[in-house]
């Protein structure tokens, strides 16, 4: 998993918690990088779910809840790093639908080892779009979290529905995103 998203999740729970409890988390998983990342670097997925569960136990903030406001974190992170993608969709589920064919085959070319998820999209109606995420990594509510900041992005109002069709080893979530029709 690339770099940004560990800096990006300390980067959180230092504004949410202070650098000491951060340091604490920390130094308590025991972390195989000792903690200390980079933007460029690649560390495995098991530790930053450690660090989820570590700030998890710290806040009392169930898991699935953090990873939620942490992809409303990236999010930002996203908007401020890369606002030409934004500029380039005219709506929040044009942008969506765009992550598979268009940002993804950005991040390969700059980071071709990247491990990405998948995202497949099928628009379902002109207001509504279901979006499947599949991936090795269970950050299912990551992903919601992310969609939701993008919906709060363009200032869209909407429900997105998550259901869960994991199997051993594959984590896959379908999420119906319908936002309020244009007038």
């Amino acid at each position: 998993m690339k770099g940004i998203v560990f800096t990006e999740l300390l980067a959180m729970a230092e504004d949410m918690l202070g650098e000491e409890v951060v340091d604490a988390v920390i130094e308590a998983a025991n972390l195989p990088s000792g903690g200390a990342y980079t933007g460029v670097g690649d560390y495995p997925c098991a530790e930053l779910m450690t660090l989820i569960q570590g700030f998890s136990r710290t806040t009392s903030v169930a898991e699935n809840e953090l990873q939620r406001i942490f992809g409303h974190w990236m999010m930002k992170s996203f908007e401020r790093h890369y606002p030409g993608f934004f500029r380039s969709n005219q709506d929040a589920l044009t942008m969506l639908e765009s992550i598979e064919n268009e940002v993804h085959v950005e991040v390969r070319k700059l980071y071709p080892n990247a491990e990405l998820p998948t995202f497949d999209t099928v628009r379902e109606a002109p207001n509504e779009l279901l979006m499947t995420y599949t991936s090795p990594r269970e950050l299912s509510p990551f992903c919601g979290g992310l969609i939701e900041g993008t919906l709060a992005h363009f200032g869209t109002e909407g429900t997105i529905t998550a259901r869960d069709r994991s199997t051993p080893g594959t984590t896959r979530t379908d999420f119906r995103i319908t936002v309020a029709e244009s007038r």
